[in-house]
């Protein structure tokens, strides 16, 4: 008698745990497979260590073929899913097609970069949800001050030194808050820069750092940040972002040519391409995590809509800790579904969060304890190290070097520009220049804060084509598009020479940008359709009433810093 096949789409926090239970608990029983773009699970709390230049980038991976021995890893991105056939359509990273077969189906492929209608944003920001996004900012910050340090005129050497996130929440204080450590230690190591001052504006509309957190917390975090040197502006956010600077709501014109996207995620679109039941862009499951009327359909993550027994009438939020252990109890109702064990509905209470804030500072409160300064450092660290399912001596050993060595502040330029769009709906991915082009690429722009389908690649057949010169803003020659001679000749192999530090949005495979944006307009195609919160003064960034902010169409950097203390807790 065949085997069940079980097959897992996302190798996230929900999708690597569903496949580890799975592999512990159906290792000769069934035949689990797990599609994922890359080979590896990344640890997204510490992504903002890896772009300040503390962990390299291969300590926040953990190989999956390495973990999850008796898992059949296939690369690829699902394209389609046929519910009553069974199967699920992906593209390899080589373009070739494949279809996979299942017996039953959990569906966890996480989340993507969250767009606002904000003109400008597409274009000249950058989100924060991937390894390419990470080491992009590491390159680009190094060169935004290297460039800085070449530049006669004050004015240009001040706006490159200047680095603006957006998002208050927890990714995008780590990011703040690691990225004023990085520069200042660029600055104050090298004599004919010491004139320089690198700044660092968080802006926000809520009305304090992490509005997730305790007030407690919040101040520590707002204390810090201030105490370092950032300028932390509440019921502030962007209202236009320009190829010389960003526009603040309050009518501020800041000059910068580096803007951090961190204000929320969406669920992968894939989710809604089903056709089923959703909730805010996410796919209803009940307790159990199962599909209603599916009973081969299991959902986890942040792809998944699951009802909080903690908080009845309410969602789990988006957040890392609830999809690692949605994950746990997935694999565990998936192996009851086939005969082997009891299921089990799905509940967990916050334990407490932890919040790092770069070298021994960091907020925290484990168990409701509220503690800062080093001693909240150490808890801080030290879940992370007993939450990675993998590399806990490499990561330890790299934090060990950084304490007693300088960080070797150099740009690889592995990772361009045009690479790493904010409108993809795979940030785990870097794009290639002629690579094919599949549904999740073409499709990624679902607000009315992204450009159209055309606007997001200029195509012939299969493949992605940069746009004729006549399309180029402006109507340059397309001389700064992938490939072209142009673009290698520039100084650290950076495309367009024209565009502020490199980094416009014309050296993006038909980057255009997306004229077609309302700015202020209801943002009635972001997931949940909800209504964009930028009425005057509220263009992005978070909710400034007190909605939770890490709830569905919040407005929450994902990963979602938000990790609690315990590891295993679920009810």
């Amino acid at each position: 008698m065949a085997r069940p096949r079980i097959l897992i789409v996302g190798a996230g926090f929900a999708g690597y745990q569903t496949a580890r239970t799975l592999s512990r608990l159906m290792r000769h029983r069934a035949e689990v497979t797990l599609l994922n773009p890359t080979d590896y699970f990344l640890y997204l709390p510490l992504l903002p260590q890896v772009a300040a230049g503390i962990l390299e980038p291969r300590r926040v991976t953990v190989s999956l073929s390495g973990t999850l021995p008796h898992v059949r890893l296939v690369l690829g991105e699902a394209d389609a899913i046929d519910l009553d056939g069974r199967t699920v359509h992906y593209t390899g990273p080589e373009g070739d097609g494949g279809t996979l077969a299942y017996d039953r189906l959990v569906l966890a492929a996480g989340s993507v970069n969250k767009l606002l209608p904000i003109p400008g944003v597409a274009e000249h920001a950058h989100g924060f949800r991937g390894l390419p996004e990470a080491l992009y900012l590491r390159d680009h910050v190094t060169r935004q001050v290297e460039l800085a340090a070449a530049a006669d005129d004050p004015e240009t050497c001040a706006a490159r030194c200047t680095f603006v996130v957006v998002g208050a929440g927890y990714t995008g204080t780590e990011v703040a808050a690691q990225g004023q450590l990085f520069t200042d230690a660029q600055v104050r190591r090298h004599p004919l820069r010491r004139g320089m001052r690198p700044r660092w504006l968080l802006l926000d509309i809520a009305k304090r750092v992490l509005p997730e957190l305790d007030e407690h917390l919040s101040r520590t975090a707002d204390t810090v940040l201030r105490e370092r040197g950032v300028d932390v502006r509440m019921g502030t956010s962007v209202k236009e972002a320009t190829h010389e600077g960003v526009l603040l709501t309050d009518g501020e014109f800041v000059p910068t040519r580096s803007l951090v996207w961190c204000v929320g995620v969406r669920p992968d679109p894939l989710a809604e391409s089903m056709g089923l039941p959703m909730e805010r862009g996410r796919l209803l499951v009940d307790p159990h995590l199962q599909v209603p009327g599916r009973p081969e359909l299991f959902a986890a993550g942040d792809a998944a809509a699951v009802p909080d027994l903690e908080k009845p009438g309410q969602y789990t939020p988006m957040t890392a800790q609830h999809a690692w252990r949605q994950g746990k109890v997935a694999g565990r109702n998936v192996a009851a579904s086939l005969g082997h064990g009891e299921r089990r509905a799905y509940s967990h209470r916050d334990l407490g969060f932890v919040v790092d804030l770069g070298g021994v500072k960091a907020a925290a409160n484990p168990l409701g304890v509220p503690l800062s300064g080093p001693v909240a450092g150490a808890v801080t660290r030290g879940y992370h190290l007993a939450a990675m399912p993998g590399n806990r001596v490499r990561v330890a050993a790299d934090w060990l070097l950084d304490a007693v060595l300088p960080r070797q502040a150099v740009q690889l330029g592995l990772v361009r520009s045009w690479s790493v769009p904010l409108d993809t709906a795979s940030p785990e991915l870097a794009r290639v220049a002629g690579r094919p082009a599949g549904r999740r690429e073409t499709e990624a722009r679902s607000g009315p804060g992204a450009a159209t389908k055309a606007d997001t690649t200029g195509r012939t057949g299969t493949r992605e084509q940069p746009k004729a010169a006549g399309n180029q803003p402006g109507g340059e020659a397309a001389k700064n598009q992938p490939g072209a001679e142009a673009a290698r000749s520039q100084p650290g192999g950076e495309p367009a020479k024209s565009q502020p530090g490199g980094e416009a949005a014309m050296n993006q495979p038909g980057g255009e940008a997306a004229k077609n944006q309302p700015g202020g307009e209801a943002a009635k195609n972001q997931p949940g359709g909800e209504v964009a919160k930028n009425q005057p003064g509220r263009s992005a960034g978070g909710d400034s009433g007190g909605e939770a902010r890490d709830g569905e169409g919040a407005h929450t950097p994902g990963p979602d810093r938000r990790t609690d203390i315990s590891v295993e807790g679920d009810a």
